[in-house]
């Protein structure tokens, strides 16, 4: 789940019309994404509550799974220590 977010077909809303349309905007999104604007420009796509449990599940699975090669990268014996570490980072950033 990196790099930009794919902007999936809904409905669109200005934040005027958020503000005044809220309760039934409030029952769309339950069917499908909403994006506010303000001034044109994209600024908020809320979510049921069901979406974000389903996002939230999704992000600890993703950190689950990075925790668990961490360790077993760590019983495998791929690990360096702290200094070698950031000497590659710095290495990294002069290229």
């Amino acid at each position: 789940m990196t790099g930009k977010p794919t902007r999936e077909k809904g409905i669109s809303a200005s934040k005027a019309k958020a503000k005044t349309k809220f309760g039934q905007l409030l029952e769309k999104v339950q069917r499908e994404p909403l994006t506010i604007s303000n001034n044109g420009r994209p600024v908020c796509v809320p979510v049921s509550m069901d979406e974000l449990e389903i996002h939230q599940r999704l992000k600890f699975e993703e950190f689950r799974r990075a925790v668990q090669a961490g360790i077993a990268d760590l019983d495998a014996g791929k690990v360096i220590d702290g200094a070698e570490a950031f000497e590659a980072i710095d290495r990294e950033f002069e290229d």
